[in-house]
């Protein structure tokens, strides 16, 4: 589901049941490159402990994981060996400056993980990691070209989501805020600019930190959230991913719901003011 119009075609009449399938995804899927995936959580899986992976992929209960591909390139310790079956991976090009060496990354991932998915990563200084939207676009018109899904992550412009856009993108995933900083939607107003004029997925990457966040970023009309850091760093992982998939799944019924509206400056009764109302 694209762009903030709240989507009601899809809900059913109401019954004891009727919204079992918006709540597993089979009715609502999100789409990527022509694959359709019932998850709207995707994980990444940087520092975990390889004897975690599994437990937390299951609580996430996500269908696609993100890599950096040198951790899918050593005989010991192969992050590939504690993926279970079925997972969609998603290598990403970290640690690439520019184009030119993105692309020589995700052909390099196409081979080792047997896969056309690809995050775009495109950072050429190390102290703030912000992406660089000009060579991520290069590299994403390359990329499609050859045939790859491409998932560009991108600062928040707006402009650029448009050119990701027209480059090939399969989706687009502006940051939330700084990579690792865990503070939420600092990018707000214009993750809700590029929300409102996508044709392709919203996908947001980078400084969620809780799952009260990954609930607000859906409730907005996101179409995925990916999270990292706040699920590495809790106390208890594989918890902390089930607490992220429950918040992404009622961000998103909230959203087909239709939130109600947010009045500025007065007041709305919530019961009849009609006096004939409670004296019958």
């Amino acid at each position: 589901m694209v762009g903030t119009t709240t989507n009601t075609a899809i809900l059913p009449e109401p019954d004891a049941h009727a919204y079992d399938e918006i709540a597993t995804g089979s009715a609502d899927p999100l789409i990527l490159g022509g694959h359709e995936f019932t998850s709207r959580f995707i994980l990444g899986s940087g520092r975990y402990d390889l004897n975690l992976i599994k437990a937390t992929i299951e609580n996430a209960g996500t269908q696609i994981v993100t890599m950096a591909l040198r951790r899918c390139r050593t005989t010991e310790n192969n992050l590939l060996d504690y993926i279970p079956k079925g997972i969609t991976m998603l290598p990403n090009t970290s640690g690439a400056r520019n184009a030119e060496e993105a692309v020589r990354i995700a052909r390099l991932a196409r081979e080792v993980c047997q896969t056309d998915f690809v995050k775009v990563e495109i950072e050429h200084e190390a102290k703030y990691l912000l992406p660089d939207n000009e060579e991520t676009i290069k590299a994403t018109a390359m990329l499609a070209k050859e045939g790859f899904v491409v998932m560009p992550y991108m600062f928040p412009d707006p402009i650029a989501a448009k050119r990701l856009e027209d480059a090939g993108a399969a989706c687009v995933m502006p940051l939330g805020a700084m990579i690792g900083s865990n503070k939420g939607l600092r990018a707000r107003d214009f993750i809700e600019v590029i929300i409102r004029n996508a044709n392709v997925p919203v996908i947001i990457d980078a400084g969620i930190g809780r799952p009260s966040q990954a609930a607000e970023a859906m409730e907005m009309g996101a179409d995925a959230v990916m999270a990292y850091t706040a699920i590495a760093s809790a106390g208890n992982i594989p918890l902390m991913a089930r607490a992220f998939k429950k918040a992404i799944e009622a961000g998103r019924e909230a959203y087909l719901s239709g939130l109600g509206k947010v009045t500025e400056d007065h007041a709305v009764p919530s019961s009849p003011t009609n006096e004939a109302d409670y004296i019958g």
